[in-house]
């Protein structure tokens, strides 16, 4: 009995610690910028990628993003900005292997493909390597965090933590508890966001949580007024942008944030809630998809983005 105190107690103790190291595995977009910003405010980060010259690629491009923060805010001292620059990338390490990376780790942070099959590989490995303490989380923008950490056997220690693009510039973060996640898991995620300078909101673990909930419905009738013939692409962009105040119309939108994650993130939604109609996939953005056009990474997709 006692021991058995003594445990959950150390377990407390060491859940609701500071939390110093971080892992971030994949080194894209999204994991980059999450690495970036948590070794800038102090955490010491280990990047994980599949292998050497992926780690490079991730670390050259934190390098010109920090590079180009630098410039803006110490652009009258430029040993000032220097040394941010090359103090920020000190506490950034690169890794290949997850299960040695995360053996010091307080927190996990996954940032990979998409695909529920291949986070549950992921986790399942990170689960038997990393210590009891640590804390489990998930940048997905559309899968189940339960989900997810169902392979594990530290769900009160898994929560979601959502960034935005381009982490270091979005100010959001979407926060996710499950039934399981414990409160000091929850706490300890909060302290992490507000130390990252985040504005932190809180979310159940529901379908898209609060942005894309909201968003990707949206863009998807903007793409089904565009297919009944009700309106062009650039009409229904300029009513949303003059109309109603938003920053950019929602097929432009549909082309940065990329018709594939787009359909991918409606065609899995679609399968769990087959009545849902606002989860009805689209033929007109699978046709786009099947074709290559995936928006501006490709250079087209309901514009065309070639020079």
């Amino acid at each position: 009995m006692a021991m058995s105190v003594l445990r959950n107690f150390t377990r407390h103790m060491a859940t609701t610690a500071k939390i110093s190291n971080v892992v971030v595995i994949g080194g894209g977009l999204m994991g980059s910028g999450i690495a970036q910003v948590a070794a800038a405010t102090g955490h010491n980060v280990t990047l994980v990628e599949m292998n050497d010259a992926l780690v490079e690629k991730a670390v050259g491009g934190i390098r010109k993003s920090l590079e180009r923060v630098a410039k803006k805010q110490f652009k009258d001292d430029a040993a000032k900005g220097k040394q941010f620059v090359d103090g920020t990338l000190a506490k950034i390490n690169g890794a290949t292997e997850p299960e040695s990376a995360v053996q010091g780790a307080d927190l996990v942070v996954e940032a990979i493909v998409e695909r529920m099959d291949v986070k549950h590989q992921l986790f399942s490995k990170l689960d038997a390597a990393a210590p009891v303490h640590t804390i489990f989380a998930s940048n997905t923008s559309s899968l189940s965090i339960a989900e997810i950490g169902s392979v594990t056997k530290r769900q009160d220690r898994f929560g979601g933590l959502h960034f935005f693009n381009p982490v270091p510039v979005m100010k959001l973060l979407e926060i996710i508890r499950t039934d399981q996640t414990s409160d000091e898991t929850f706490q300890a995620l909060q302290s992490f966001g507000q130390r990252l300078g985040k504005a932190c909101i809180t979310c159940k673990d529901t379908p898209g949580f609060v942005v894309n909930r909201l968003l990707v419905p949206y863009m998807a009738e903007a793409i089904r007024l565009l297919e009944r013939g009700d309106a062009s692409a650039r009409d229904i962009d300029t009513a949303m942008k003059l109309g109603a105040g938003y920053p950019m119309g929602p097929i432009e939108l549909i082309d940065y944030v990329g018709l594939d994650t787009t359909n991918n993130i409606l065609q899995g939604w679609h399968e769990k809630f087959p009545d849902n109609p606002l989860f009805v996939p689209i033929k007109t953005l699978q046709q786009l998809v099947s074709e290559g056009k995936l928006g501006v990474k490709s250079g087209e997709g309901f514009y065309s983005y070639k020079k």
